[in-house]
């Protein structure tokens, strides 16, 4: 590793790479050296962000995938483990955000779908991956949660109910695999940061008034670069 790329030689997995905090980590994580596998739905939009890695510099991947699909994230895991016999970073950064309502009139679909893309999803990403994990040197999970999960808010249930059951299953995947391998685990709360999601939650905020998906991704090139022990946890302010 060099002082200008700290993450040279690491093949870093980024979900939700399409857009927001997950295109701009992407993007960083590039920069810094490793190379980068973008996986979102929308082949398009992952190859804007191929192009602008690549334009940089950098080298990356794109493995389209619906992450609800049934048996998808098993599908990439298994492809993944047939090009590299390790994967050094996952950073979990995909979500959905529900349309925030009372508890009472949550809408089912919303619902399902926000539990198999932040929870369901989760788990077996935990599973797949964790093979190429536990044999990477170093393995470094990272998952973006909200504050919403640990501290509940009125109409976000729906949302929040499922960033609980993700920050349970990485806090307790980390436990399970800490005194098992070299790998550890970390929790990022973005904080209000500049994102679609933002918008959708609050269409009156003035989006310069919070800051940019990359003061995000500067920070978990950071954390990975000084590295961290399982169990981590911050707010990003």
């Amino acid at each position: 590793m060099t002082d200008t790329k700290p993450l040279e030689g690491r093949t870093a997995l980024v979900t939700g790479a399409s857009r927001g905090i997950g295109a701009a980590t992407a993007k960083a994580l590039a920069e810094a050296g490793a190379h980068v596998i973008l996986v979102a739905r929308k082949v398009k939009a992952l190859e804007v962000i191929e192009d602008a890695i690549h334009a940089a510099g950098g080298t990356s991947t794109i493995a389209p995938l619906d992450l609800t699909e049934a048996d998808a994230v098993s599908r990439l895991a298994g492809a993944i483990a047939g090009r590299w016999e390790t994967l050094d970073i996952l950073c979990i950064s995909a979500a959905y955000l529900p349309e925030l309502t009372p508890i009472s009139q949550v809408d089912p679909k919303q619902f399902n779908k926000a539990l198999l893309t932040n929870v369901v999803a989760t788990q077996a990403l935990l599973a797949g991956f964790d093979p190429l994990l536990r044999r990477a040197e170093a393995g470094r999970l990272i998952g973006l949660t909200s504050s919403v999960g640990a501290s509940p808010r009125a109409f976000w249930g729906a949302y929040g109910s499922t960033k609980a059951a993700f920050d349970n299953l990485l806090e307790t995947y980390g436990a399970e695999v800490e005194k098992l391998s070299p790998l550890r685990v970390a929790i990022i709360d973005p904080g209000a940061t500049r994102t679609e999601m933002r918008e959708r939650a609050y269409p009156g905020e003035d989006p310069q008034s919070v800051k940019a998906p990359e003061k995000v991704a500067e920070r978990i090139v950071q954390l990975l670069t000084d590295d961290f022990e399982t169990g981590h946890r911050e707010r990003i302010d």
